[in-house]
């Protein structure tokens, strides 16, 4: 990675290639996990919001990782970018296909690193 530090106006700043700085905004943003519910005063969690929570987060996570934006992982899935945009929330529980395809979208980009480029 090629990052130039320069100062303007006394202020410092940083250049670097823009692939560089959108995979850094991406993995900013995957910081932003839907959140895992809360537990009941008896400690058991909620089966299907804790379901949904815990697919969306490992969508999130590995679509950052592969360098992949919503809309290229629903393209390579074959699924509309809608339908992953409401399950990367936690919003939507995906059907055992779906999530198939979008693994194994994700299983390919890993592989390939195919992704480098395609934002």
């Amino acid at each position: 990675m090629a990052v130039q530090a320069i100062e303007l106006a006394g202020k410092p700043y940083v250049l670097m290639d823009r692939a560089e700085y959108e995979r850094l905004r991406a993995l900013a943003k995957a910081g932003e996990l839907p959140p895992l519910p809360k537990p009941d005063r008896d400690g058991r969690y909620p089966a299907i919001p804790y379901a949904r929570a815990t697919i969306a987060r490992g969508i999130i996570r590995d679509r950052v990782r592969a360098g992949l934006s919503q809309k290229e992982l629903a393209r390579r899935a074959g699924i509309r970018v809608e339908t992953l945009c409401r399950i990367e929330p936690g919003r939507h529980t995906p059907s055992v296909a779906t999530i198939e395809k979008i693994d194994r979208a994700l299983k390919a980009a890993a592989a390939t690193g195919a992704a480098a480029g395609k934002r």
